[in-house]
């Protein structure tokens, strides 16, 4: 896929006001190009929030692509998303337990996890969100995506250290966890970029900090399934 048609599912007029005023700082048409997703393809839009990059992924493959939100429970916001599947008609909604975000094997050309992946260490009762096997998560990420696709990977840099204290304190992670960690479920590190890195972010401060909130250091990466 081209920059110039990332570019244009950006620039869409379509896009909502309250999408746009959140691309400055997140790059979308860099990222996109960058995931390599095309026209007709199935991606899982893993742990989508808010559905601002699903939207984006809807456009990207098409009427003949399919994006699948995975939204735990305590994450979905069912208001927010009826607009959503309004504007997509190629957008399915997978909404349940945060430990049942499990993926149907060979169904997914890509995954797509935007600031989440640190999530598989998160655990919080005030937000309803139960500890994870991670495992267990990226074993079905493996099994989910077809032989050749890849997982795109964004997430707000971290300090190397305990992985779940540092998560559960700042919401960031070490980039050599997550290379670590898929590697071990089976995927190759096939890309990386510093579009989104930032030299001037203090990592040890929480990324929901109101003076970096938006701002922070990010890494991204590109792991591909063995064809």
């Amino acid at each position: 896929m081209s920059a110039q048609t990332a570019q244009s599912v950006v620039t869409a007029k379509d896009r909502s006001e309250a999408d746009r005023e959140q691309d400055e700082g997140r790059h979308p048409a860099e990222v996109l190009a960058f995931s390599g997703i095309e026209r007709g393809d199935v991606v899982a839009d893993f742990m989508a929030g808010g559905g601002y990059y699903t939207a984006l992924l809807a456009d990207l493959v098409g009427p003949k692509g399919t994006v699948y939100a995975v939204n735990p429970l305590s994450f979905h916001n069912p208001e927010e998303w009826e607009k959503r599947l309004a504007a997509d008609k190629n957008i399915r909604t997978m909404v349940t337990d945060a430990r049942a975000m499990q993926l149907a094997p060979g169904s997914v050309d890509s995954i797509f996890a935007h600031l989440v992946f640190h999530d598989l260490y998160f655990e919080s009762e005030r937000f309803k969100f139960p500890r994870l096997d991670v495992d267990f998560m990226l074993a079905n990420w493996f099994a989910a995506v077809k032989p050749g696709g890849t997982v795109t990977i964004i997430d707000h840099v971290g300090a190397a250290g305990d992985t779940r204290e540092i998560v559960n304190r700042v919401h960031r992670i070490d980039p050599q966890t997550v290379i670590r960690d898929m590697t071990k479920a089976g995927f190759k590190l096939v890309e990386q970029s510093d579009v989104l890195r930032r030299s001037n972010d203090d990592i040890g401060k929480s990324v929901f900090d109101e003076g970096i909130r938006g701002k922070t250091d990010r890494f991204m990466m590109k792991f591909q399934k063995p064809a």
